[in-house]
């Protein structure tokens, strides 16, 4: 079993005892649930913002701790300060020791779209996105059937959620073309091996259509890589570990959009 079956079976018993814990209609009760959400679109095309999408990890199945004890609020208002378009906050605890709490903790500080980086494999957790202050949720092919994404991308839009897919290959991309996905995202990592290739979003970025906003994703560490995806027809950079690995991830990303 590699690590994204691994993750996604232990997904499926988190949310079972999530949904015993509370249900959809106390998610709906909560106060965050109504807001309107930021528009991801809006946000990537604001020439006054830089594309980047950064993200709050503290940690990962293949590098361990990552950032552990850095506080969220104050590195989520420095990447706002910083021009970002959107933040990604993991909220999955198992593998990657994040919280729901990180998630609230992000909106309550910022004014830009927060995505929830998760495992998504059942509504509940799209409702469970809303009611903690998301504005995008993430749905990735490579643990959805096309059905399931239809249906997922389809119920995110009718609560007012944006929705970006992430794909690892043009088969992906194909069988998954719907009017509910707001991005596509190319993600650059493997999710079975965890080997990184830019190759992956250059192969891949002529092919997604123009309607939606095209997203890179990890092993972006330098800023010339963000001028080549530019130039190649990315609008949005998805950055996770590059500044969170830093003692400093504010300071971090303040130098990385100098030199964009």
């Amino acid at each position: 079993m590699n690590i994204l079956e691994r993750i996604i079976q232990h997904k499926r018993i988190e949310v079972a005892e999530a949904k015993r814990n509370i249900s959809i209609d106390e998610l709906k009760d909560k106060s965050l649930f109504d807001r309107t959400c930021y528009s991801l679109r809006e946000s990537v095309l604001d020439l006054d913002r830089n594309g980047i999408i950064a993200e709050y990890k503290r940690a990962s199945p293949s590098k361990g701790s990552i950032n552990a004890h850095s506080d969220v609020s104050e590195i989520a208002k420095a990447y706002e300060e910083s021009g970002v378009s959107a933040i990604s906050v993991l909220t999955d605890s198992e593998f990657f020791k994040g919280s729901l709490d990180d998630l609230i903790a992000v909106r309550e500080a910022v004014q830009i779209p927060v995505l929830r980086k998760e495992f998504i494999v059942d509504p509940f957790q799209i409702t469970e996105a809303k009611a903690y202050g998301a504005d995008v949720i993430l749905l990735i092919a490579a643990c959805l059937s096309s059905k399931e994404i239809e249906e997922f991308s389809t119920y995110a839009k009718n609560i007012g959620l944006n929705v970006l897919l992430e794909i690892h290959n043009e088969e992906e991309l194909k069988d998954n073309k719907f009017d509910t996905i707001d991005a596509i995202g190319v993600n650059n990592r493997n999710l079975t091996d965890f080997s990184v290739s830019l190759q992956h979003s250059l192969d891949l970025v002529s092919l997604i259509p123009v309607q939606y906003i095209k997203v890179s994703e990890s092993g972006i560490s330098n800023p010339d890589t963000i001028k080549l995806l530019k130039n190649e027809g990315f609008q949005a950079f998805l950055i996770g570990e590059n500044f969170m690995k830093m003692d400093d991830p504010a300071k971090a990303i303040q130098d990385f959009v100098k030199q964009i």
